[in-house]
Parts: C-alpha cells; structure tokens; sequence
C-alpha cells in the first residue's frame, strides 16, 4: 500500500509540476505599460502590494505604476528597457527587498545619470525570518524531517506583507519615502496615511481575535509564503514548496506531508489562485481532505479587479478561510 501511494504520488507530481510551470509561462507578461504624468509625484512599485500602498497614501497627489505584471513572481521577473526608461523619468521607486527582486541592483545600475530616482526598501524596519523556517514533525520510525522540498534559494523570507502586522509598517515606510520626495504634499500623505493605518490595524485586530480562537494551528500550503502570518497570529505553517512557488517537491516531501495531515487531522490543503492548484489537489486527493485558497496577493486576478478587490478584501477572505480549516 506504502508502495503504491509512493508510485502514485511520484507520477502526480510529475504532472503537476508539468502543469504549473506551463501556467507560469502562461502568466508572463511585458511591464506595466504604465506612464509618466506630469505635475504628479510619479512612483514605481515592482508589485502589486506596494502599488496598493502607494495609491493609497499617494491619492490624487500621486501617479502610482506598477511594473510586474499579475501572476508574475517578481523575484523572477526581469525588467525591460522600456521599464528602465519609466522609472527613470520618475520620483520615487519602491521595492519590498528582503531578497525579493532579485533584479533590482543591477535595474537601478543601468538607470539614467539624469534621473533623480529616489530608491526605497520597504520591508526596512521588519523582523526578517531567516531562510526556510524549520517545520519538524516526528517522522516514521522517530526520525525528524523538516523542509518539505524547500527551496534554499533566498536566506530569508521575503513574503513580508502577507501579515497585517508587517504591512502596516511597510505603509508607513511608503508614506515616509512620499514625503521625502514630495514634503509641500506632506499633510495630504499623512492624512491618508492616518486613513489607511487604520483600516490596516482593524484587520489585524480582526485577525488576532479570530486566530485566537482556534483549536487547531497547523495551516499545510502549497507556497511557502505565510511565515509571517504564521509567525504573528500563532500558527504554524507546513508547505510543500519552499519560498518560490516553483521549488520542486520530492516524492518523499510529499508522502511526508499527506502523513502530516493525517496524524494531525488536517480538513484543508490551501493554494493559491495564481498558481497551479494541481499540487495540493493531487495532495488533498491522497490524504483524502479538501483544498481552500490561501491568498499569499502577490497580484491580482482579472476577475478580482473587475470586482473592486483590494489587498483588504483579499485579506479578510484568507481569514474566513484559515477560520474554516481551522476549527
């Protein structure tokens, strides 16, 4: 039976990881396309969380483009010449760092000598979780396993914004680099600030007194994205790929896993909309649970623009999911 399951699990995988990498190819795109416009503070942001922040706080006083397409990593996206040329002509750039965009250096090298581009980290001032956080669970025969196929390609984890907590200090880096580069709009930045700050510490609020509650704190996902979510509100995170949501996963990851979640009555495997759910349906499937989205918003879905989602509404419906699995 063990034999079996190993067999099978190996031959799902192969197709899974077949099928996610050709959505990820799917999936990319040129840039923005986005424009420079005059008499506004013209800003850069490599990812959606941090255009959301921008345009936020930014308001009316701010032109707020974005550069890596939806569905895109950005610590896999390379930038073209034509984004080089935007974000020359522009105020302010805002990267989240940590290991992120790992294009950034050599971007921000080939820009003009007569740009004026002021650069801004935003995870600066972030307790950073070191590398693949270690997960270790009894294993088989007492032995210990931990990093269920992991990828060791960043040292740390750079998923910061997916926490409330972290984003809220993230927001006030945004309005601070705003009001470096644009100090006569500085009451509009901060009022905004203000504004968005506390719907920010609302839904953290929000999160820590339903989290609270829980039984149950093992959350298992496909996308090793949720430390700092995990690490905020007192869960613990099992993923089956690592920091990238293309690390390949070993057979044995994957058999190690689907005994997790049977000795630890698991309900849930999440996965994320922008990426193939055929892993954690292909896992969900051998540890006979059922899967849920888990929103880890590197960007957005069509169909989550045309309804006027936002990082707040993607937010509060990951937390009616991590509520569900988690009773």
């Amino acid at each position: 039976m063990r034999t079996k399951t190993v067999r099978s699990i190996r031959i799902s995988a192969a197709a899974m990881l077949l099928a996610a990498f050709t959505l990820v190819i799917a999936a990319c795109g040129s840039g923005s396309g986005g424009k420079i416009v005059e008499g506004k503070t013209n800003v850069v942001t490599t990812f959606y969380p941090l255009y959301y922040l921008a345009s936020e706080i930014g308001g009316d006083k701010v032109n707020a483009v974005n550069l890596v397409p939806a569905g895109v990593e950005p610590h896999d996206w390379s930038p073209k010449s034509q984004d080089l040329d935007l974000a020359s002509k522009a105020q302010l750039f805002l990267y989240n760092g940590a290991g992120l965009e790992g294009w950034t250096d050599n971007f921000l090298k080939g820009l003009s000598k007569k740009s004026k581009l002021v650069t801004a980290e935003m995870s600066k001032g972030i307790s950073l979780i070191k590398g693949n956080p270690e997960e270790e669970h009894e294993g088989e025969e007492g032995e210990e396993h931990d990093d269920h196929g992991h990828s060791h390609d960043l040292d740390v984890d750079p998923h910061t914004w997916v926490s409330p907590k972290s984003i809220m200090l993230m927001a006030e880096n945004v309005k601070n680099s705003l009001v470096e580069v644009d100090p006569a709009n500085k009451a509009s930045y901060e009022d905004n600030y203000a504004a968005l700050h506390a719907k920010l510490e609302a839904l953290d609020q929000k999160f820590q007194a339903e989290l609270s509650k829980t039984v149950k704190k093992d959350i298992v996902t496909s996308h090793q994205a949720f430390g700092y979510l995990a690490r905020d509100y007192g869960l613990r995170q099992t993923a089956v790929m690592g920091l990238s949501p293309d690390a390949e996963p070993r057979a044995q990851d994957l058999l190690q896993i689907a005994k997790f979640v049977k000795e630890n009555d698991i309900r849930y495997i999440f996965f994320e909309e922008l990426v193939s759910p055929t892993l954690a349906n292909t896992l969900a499937s051998e540890a006979k649970v059922d899967t849920l989205v888990l929103n880890p918003i590197e960007g957005l879905t069509p169909e989550q623009e045309k309804r006027g989602d936002d990082y707040i509404t993607l937010m509060e419906a990951n937390l009616q999911n991590l509520i569900k699995a988690l009773q």
